[in-house]
């Protein structure tokens, strides 16, 4: 059999976000030619080194290994020649990740799940120049992860899904193998609940909308995204309502229905509503409004309010994987994004009666 660890060919950007639906292969294998037949689950324990036959079944449980093309149950057996893939939704690692104290502002735990509030400019997961001071560093202190077998297990077993680095709010992580399986496959499904506040640039026409647009990488700048139409893309579905008008710019809910690297961001900017103060989508800049210095002025101080684009992850909702309930888990708005909102509100009064 040969059997060989595949190189992942998409790349982190800065922020080291991933979609919260990708699934990556991590192995590939192909039956030989003598093989008899044999359960999957026995077959893969005995072929992979250092992998356990509990960590097997939960992989296949959760919809993670296919046999040609198939996603498979565990009392599949194997036959002579058949291709099998382990796609899982976390990338490859090579690097160890050391645990270090920090301050975490947990709003939900127990003893299968962990939901984080996570501050704007923190980021998620080691990758692309961030390899200590990240969230999974506190959390691998908070769990009490050691450096022993588990580092070589290249993710701790806890992450789940990943926000950009500037964009606060909650995270919900995995504190055992099942849970991770478990709530993995929700995200896959689609079946999880996300809700985004964010302030875009603009007087939004509607009152609510969808945008339904394929996201793919721009060819002219690795490190945005765009939408295309050529079929390279993935599919990619945000429902938005209206929150409050506040002149030239809207604050918005936005709902995902995937969960695409920087997809709203993307989205609103497709629609021609760049996320407030996003430099990396063109929100950094005046779009909306006058060209006068009383006004300019006034900008770059809503700048300097919220250093960062104005995207806040308020809501996190899934089924537990041990009770089977289901648990929805809130985070205010930061005080940037009130402020910023707040100084708006202030401007928009002050038209009104002069």
């Amino acid at each position: 059999m040969n059997q060989t660890a595949q190189t992942l060919s998409e790349e982190w950007d800065d922020s080291g976000e991933l979609d919260s639906q990708e699934m990556f292969e991590h192995y590939s294998l192909t039956v030989d030619k003598g093989q008899s037949l044999l359960r999957i689950d026995k077959f893969l324990t005995a072929h992979i080194e250092g992998a356990s036959r509990h960590r097997i079944q939960l992989a296949i449980s959760a919809g993670c290994v296919f046999v040609n093309g198939t996603a498979v149950k565990a009392n599949y057996k194997v036959k002579p020649l058949d291709s099998i893939r382990i796609m899982l939704p976390y990338k490859r690692r090579g690097f160890e990740i050391l645990p270090e104290k920090m301050d975490l502002d947990i709003r939900y735990e127990d003893e299968d799940v962990l939901v984080v509030n996570k501050p704007a400019g923190l980021v998620v997961h080691p990758g692309c120049g961030h390899y200590t001071g990240t969230l999974l560093n506190g959390l691998a202190w908070y769990l009490g992860r050691s450096q022993g077998p588990e580092a070589e297990d290249d993710r701790m077993g806890i992450l789940v899904h990943r926000i950009d680095m500037d964009t606060s709010g909650t995270l919900l992580i995995a504190k055992n193998d099942t849970a991770q399986a478990f709530l993995a496959r929700q995200f896959f499904d689609h079946s999880i609940e996300r809700k985004y506040t964010a302030i875009v640039w603009g007087d939004m026409e509607q009152d609510s909308g969808t945008v339904t647009g394929d996201i793919g990488r721009d060819p002219n700048d690795r490190l945005r995204f765009k939408v295309v139409e050529d079929g390279t893309g993935k599919h990619a579905v945000t429902h938005w309502k209206v929150i409050e008008r506040l002149g030239y710019i809207t604050v918005v809910e936005c709902i995902l229905e995937t969960g695409r690297t920087h997809q709203i961001r993307v989205h609103m900017n497709h629609i021609g509503h760049p996320l407030f103060n996003d430099s990396r989508y063109g929100g950094d800049r005046i779009l909306k409004g006058t060209l006068y210095s009383k006004y300019r002025q006034f900008i770059d101080n809503c700048f300097e309010i919220l250093p960062r684009q104005a995207l806040h992850a308020g809501t996190i909702g899934f089924i537990h994987p041990r009770t089977r309930q289901k648990i929805s888990v809130t985070s205010e708005l930061p005080s940037d994004m009130t402020a910023l909102i707040d100084k708006f509100r202030n401007f928009v009064s002050s038209r009104r009666n002069s």
